[in-house]
């Protein structure tokens, strides 16, 4: 009989309640929605489930500056008109609004990565999901794409105390830009992104031409897809390429970053996976029994990302979930079908 996988799981129910603005497609209550959707299905029972510390200052300051998390600390709703000048200088408006309680969602994302990271590095579980991190543009002095700190970086740093090579893979619609960006010139991490590019879509980079550069060289790998990509190339493109890296980088540990925002009619995005397409991804990775650190990312149809991390946390149990959504506390979001499969997700897209 083989070794079932050690799960942990970072949960703090305080990241869902914060609220980026009205229009804004940032909704942290799709990591409620996901996580009463993991207990309604009893997943709690087969994994370790922990509130994560929130991250202190010195932590995010081992990537970020310490002015901009030293400003992030200090700005509110009320007093971000005092700081016109600075405003600018971090990026903070319109896709990255000063709200209430902004730095204490940072430091709960933060500290789901980072303490998700440090079980990993102590090997007291095999596998770490932390689906309130991901949050990948984030750069070191600047807010970007709704992303204020990078806990993936974070989270990469401290599993390079232990590792000395670290695979990271990224499956939202969005290009991985920070954490390319941060490792950019390190052959320590490699950084492996699928994602939309062209037609002005955000952020605007992720060329198959961008390698990385000096020591990174040939370590940044980027595939760069169109709109209404499916299933089928998506996995097999996913596969293939994700096989021969892991073969010949040969990581100590692995970071996947499982943006939902690839799904099927999202909100921002524009790809044709099903949550099965999106949910193979992980499969496939977890299979290479490497020690892996799994978090959430982008994902604007809310429902959709719950029904997806839900299946996600499943695929990393070893455990199919039943299509009926039982009973739980946001079950009127699931309607009118109350089903995990949605009925033809993705059809309809023009394959790109």
């Amino acid at each position: 009989m083989l070794e079932k996988d050690r799960i942990s799981y970072f949960y703090d129910g305080d990241v869902g309640n914060v609220y980026f603005g009205p229009n804004h497609p940032m909704k942290p209550h799709r990591l409620c929605m996901t996580h009463h959707l993991v207990l309604s299905y009893g997943l709690h029972k087969k994994m370790e489930i922990y509130r994560p510390h929130k991250a202190y200052p010195t932590e995010l300051a081992q990537f970020h500056s310490a002015d901009y998390v030293e400003f992030l600390h200090r700005i509110t709703p009320d007093t971000q008109h005092l700081y016109a000048s600075e405003l600018t200088r971090y990026n903070l408006g319109e896709d990255c609004p000063v709200f209430d309680d902004l730095f204490e969602f940072c430091q709960i994302y933060a500290g789901g990565t980072l303490d998700a990271a440090r079980r990993l590095n102590h090997k007291t579980c095999d596998i770490a999901i932390n689906w309130a991190g991901g949050l990948h543009h984030a750069k070191k002095c600047e807010a970007s794409g709704f992303c204020y700190i990078n806990d993936l970086v974070l989270g990469i740093l401290e599993l390079l105390k232990y590792h000395s090579r670290v695979l990271y893979i990224d499956i939202d619609v969005h290009h991985g830009d920070g954490v390319e960006e941060a490792f950019y010139f390190t052959d320590r991490v490699m950084t492996v992104s699928f994602h939309k590019y062209g037609d002005m879509f955000f952020p605007g980079t992720g060329d198959i031409k961008d390698i990385g550069d000096r020591e990174g060289k040939y370590y940044a790998i980027n595939i760069p897809l169109k709109d209404g990509i499916d299933d089928t190339s998506f996995t097999r493109l996913f596969k293939t390429i994700i096989a021969k890296v892991v073969e010949t980088y040969l990581p100590g540990a692995i970071v996947l970053q499982c943006g939902a925002d690839s799904l099927a009619r999202d909100r921002l995005g524009c790809f044709n996976l099903s949550i099965e397409g999106h949910a193979e991804c992980v499969k496939f990775v977890k299979k290479f029994k490497i020690p892996l650190l799994v978090t959430g990312g982008g994902g604007y149809t809310k429902e959709n990302v719950a029904r997806c991390w839900a299946v996600e946390t499943g695929v990393l149990l070893d455990t199919d979930l039943p299509n009926e959504i039982p009973d739980n506390e946001y079950i009127k979001y699931f309607g009118p079908d109350y089903t995990l499969k949605v009925p033809n997700l993705n059809m309809g897209y023009i394959n790109g």
